[in-house]
């Protein structure tokens, strides 16, 4: 399925692309140049373009530093697809650092990378808290795994440790964010087809990326909804937030901000899918970003 020439020629300008900015990123990185935290934008927006990914931006993203971005995640495309549109991080499992090319990326872009269920859990967030300390927009993905593009998994609220965190004496800012892969060629993709850019499960990576780059262009749409932080979220729930809080009731407000976030995610995803998403109007990609 697809066309091989496409999947050759769109594979080749990709690794071109990305073998003339690892340097130049490298560089940066090392002298601690401004040119690093913008240039992986540039890099995700032209990659974007050569993968056939047609990214639609609806609502604002917030512009408030630092900011916790909490996402719906369907594939390996949505790092580029996120990363075209905002200059930020993402938290990664720790054997993607691993990975052949694409940990070499994940750390130029100054991924934090965890191992989930370890006893270094503790000075993993801790290394989130200071990254956003320093007015880092970090992206975590919940669900600790990837979906099939159609639904939306459980938010595991563990990983809203860190919003817990103060940041100047205010609740850390967290905005969530869903992805939609919608069409293929102007075509809407049905029940059927989304799974076909989604990798969960067994997929064998080379063989799925192979298949999706000699696929045609296809829409993604990245609604950004309201921010949120964690106190919002416990009111919201009936908690009392003014008193002394103890290991139950920091464990009640995580899963009190995981599922409004996972409401606010699953909600936007659905829209998007049954094209109700395309009633708000699209911010061009690229434009109005925060830096």
């Amino acid at each position: 399925m697809g066309s091989p020439v496409r999947a050759a020629v769109r594979l080749f300008l990709y690794l071109s692309w990305t073998f003339l900015l690892i340097p130049i990123q490298a560089f940066g990185l090392l002298l601690r140049l401004p040119l690093h935290r913008r240039l992986p934008r540039l890099y995700h927006r032209v990659c974007c373009h050569l993968l056939g990914l047609d990214v639609v931006r609806r609502g604002a993203i917030a512009a408030t530093r630092p900011v916790l971005f909490i996402s719906n995640h369907t594939s390996y495309l949505d790092i580029t697809v996120l990363g075209s549109l905002v200059d930020v991080s993402f938290v990664a499992k720790a054997e993607i650092a691993g990975w052949p090319l694409f940990g070499l990326l994940a750390k130029l872009q100054r991924s934090v990378f965890v191992e989930r269920r370890s006893r270094h859990a503790r000075e993993q967030r801790d290394e989130i808290a200071k990254r956003l300390g320093q007015g880092d927009a970090l992206v975590v993905f919940p669900e600790g795994t990837t979906d099939d593009g159609n639904h939306v998994l459980p938010f595991k609220s563990a990983l809203f440790a860190v919003a817990e965190r103060e940041i100047h004496g205010e609740p850390l800012l967290v905005q969530p964010i869903s992805i939609a892969y919608v069409r293929l060629d102007g075509m809407p993709l049905g029940r059927e087809w989304r799974p076909y850019f989604a990798w969960y499960g067994a997929m064998d990576l080379p063989g799925h990326l192979w298949r999706v780059l000699g696929l045609g262009h296809v829409a993604v749409e990245v609604q950004f909804h309201h921010p949120i932080d964690i106190r919002s979220a416990a009111i919201a729930a009936g908690l009392d937030w003014n008193e002394p809080r103890d290991r139950s009731a920091s464990a009640a407000a995580r899963k009190a901000l995981a599922e409004a976030c996972r409401t606010v995610v699953a909600r936007g995803v659905a829209q998007s899918i049954s094209g109700v998403a395309e009633m708000s109007p699209p911010v061009p990609s690229g434009h109005g970003a925060a830096a």
